[in-house]
């Protein structure tokens, strides 16, 4: 399944850098690159609370109002690996996405194919397993799940058991079998006992322990300095970014806008973000679910660089991530620029807090 993952990811970078060699990305409605604006931009995310500012920014209008006649178009991804083999073929021009797809896709690219320019989310995932189940060593023999191959939560996951002297190969064996299910499968599977636990992002994480009866064994800011790690930041392909700059800062308006939403106003950036939510799934979260996930993250324009020097660390450790050169990963410039003039301190692309 990697290598299929990986070959994927491979034909699409081909793909992507054949394309930007012909014509640049963005909507067909081009306005042309001597203004920087695009006719239209393609942002990704998912239909988690761990990607709220992006549920609020759509919600309520707050991107489209800061793109002016930009048209945004959406589209929503399961897992990380996905958005950005989307980003790579062309269908999509940015997303909100979390750290280790980001540095697949800088690896696989060759850092040719997208840059990180904000954060989004710290915090907000970790490990529900079954009542009985009360320390890594009873995970042994066990059946955990993570929303795909190579994502975020599931380098998480692994990392976490090699540093406590389990093993957990690509194939569901070894001491711990890890399976790739998509978060409604999880969910589901958990709450049947097909499944031991799962290494889930909010609100599935909540969802296992108060619908299910699962209980927290690891929460994943417990594994952190200052119990700050990056979930879930913003990115866009540097062909995008470079001939459509105006259109990129106007989204990164747009994002600070509903990030500070959050801050300002938490009941309705709550009852937005369900809202979006429903309109995406068909069904809102619980009132209790949305609030204990909401508790359990920590919305912010800061991309918590320092973690995710160290989550490619942990990718390779279990060799998910061949050896990486991230620098020049992170054009914080942008944001920076609006940071300052909205008062608020600029966020730093550094590998040490």
């Amino acid at each position: 399944m990697r290598s299929r993952t990986l070959r994927a990811l491979a034909v699409a970078a081909t793909a992507l850098l054949s394309a930007a060699a012909l014509t640049a990305c963005g909507g067909d409605d081009d306005k042309g690159s001597a203004s920087g604006e695009a006719g239209a931009i393609r942002l990704g995310y998912f239909p988690n609370i761990t990607h709220a500012p992006a549920l609020i920014g759509v919600k309520n209008g707050l991107f489209q109002q800061a793109l002016g006649s930009t048209k945004l178009e959406t589209k929503t991804f399961n897992a990380g690996p996905a958005a950005i083999e989307a980003l790579f073929s062309g269908a999509i021009d940015a997303t909100y996405i979390g750290p280790n797809p980001a540095i697949n896709g800088w690896a696989t690219s060759k850092g040719t194919a997208l840059k990180i320019i904000a954060g989004s989310t710290s915090g907000g995932a970790g490990l529900v397993v079954r009542q009985g189940i009360n320390s890594v060593a009873d995970l042994k023999g066990k059946k955990i799940a993570t929303p795909q191959l190579g994502n975020t939560q599931d380098v998480a996951l692994r990392a976490y058991l090699k540093s406590n002297g389990l093993n957990a190969d690509q194939q569901g064996g070894g001491d711990v079998s890890v399976l790739p299910q998509d978060n409604a499968t999880a969910v589901q599977a958990f709450a049947q006992g097909a499944i031991d636990g799962a290494w889930v992002p909010e609100p599935n994480l909540s969802r296992m322990v108060l619908e299910s009866k699962g209980k927290i064994l690891v929460n994943e800011k417990d594994l952190w300095p200052n119990g700050q790690f990056v979930t879930t930041h913003l990115i866009v392909t540097q062909e995008f970014l470079k001939k459509y700059p105006a259109t990129v800062k106007k989204l990164l308006q747009g994002h600070i806008a509903a990030v500070k939403y959050i801050s300002t106003d938490n009941a309705g950036a709550q009852k937005a973000a369900n809202e979006q939510l429903a309109a995406l799934s068909g069904k809102p979260l619980k009132d209790e679910i949305l609030a204990s996930a909401f508790k359990n993250l920590q919305f912010t324009n800061d991309p918590i660089a320092s973690s995710l020097y160290a989550s490619a660390q942990h990718a390779e450790d279990v060799g998910l991530l061949k050896p990486v050169d991230l620098k020049g990963i992170y054009d914080l410039g942008p944001l920076n620029e609006l940071l300052k003039a909205d008062g608020q301190p600029a966020v730093s692309d550094a590998a040490a807090s």
